[in-house]
């Protein structure tokens, strides 16, 4: 009799540590649900979501910052820039806001330069393809120019702005 109940006793404690294994597996499980996107797929960043990031990098750049400036200012890493910056992360409206603060723009500066219509979304629904591509002769896809408009607005007087357009002006050979 001693002999089963302390089979039973064993049994018990081998039922409990399952299911205390059990209960931990789940709960993990619960934790990695809570990270992924609600739908359970990993995110797959937009057209609007690649020119948007864009449009913060050309900003950023125009304004002589790095991402660990704009991070510094934004409260968030670096790394986190980067991402908006590639669309490895969706920003967020609030984040947008701040982002346009930071970058002393308007909002509507990250959305300009989008056709008005989109292109036709795939069979999961998601517009996939880039809505402004870089053209080869666009001046503004070249890190020259965005250098040439940081140094202009690092100028300090309006004066020396003025004198700059023209100088350029008269190189060119007159007035645009």
């Amino acid at each position: 009799m001693y002999h089963n109940s302390f089979l039973i006793a064993k049994e018990k404690e081998k039922l409990y540590n399952e299911l205390n294994i059990g209960r931990i597996s789940y709960y993990i499980q619960q934790k990695k649900r809570e990270k992924e996107p609600m739908s359970g797929k990993p995110f797959q960043p937009t057209a609007v979501d690649q020119h948007i990031g864009q449009r913060v990098q050309l900003r950023r750049i125009m304004m002589g910052l790095s991402q660990k400036d704009l991070a510094k200012i934004c409260g968030v890493t670096f790394q986190q820039i980067q991402k908006y910056e590639a669309a490895g992360n969706r920003i967020s409206a609030s984040r947008l806001f701040e982002l346009s603060t930071a970058l002393d723009t308007p909002i509507s500066f990250f959305f300009q330069g989008l056709p008005g219509y989109l292109p036709e979304p795939n069979r999961s629904g998601r517009i996939t393809q880039r809505i402004s591509e870089q053209q080869a002769n666009d001046p503004l896809a070249k890190n020259e120019t965005l250098q040439l408009i940081a140094l202009y607005w690092k100028l300090p007087s309006d004066e020396q702005r003025k004198s700059i357009m023209n100088t350029l002006r008269n190189m060119h050979g007159g007035e645009e």
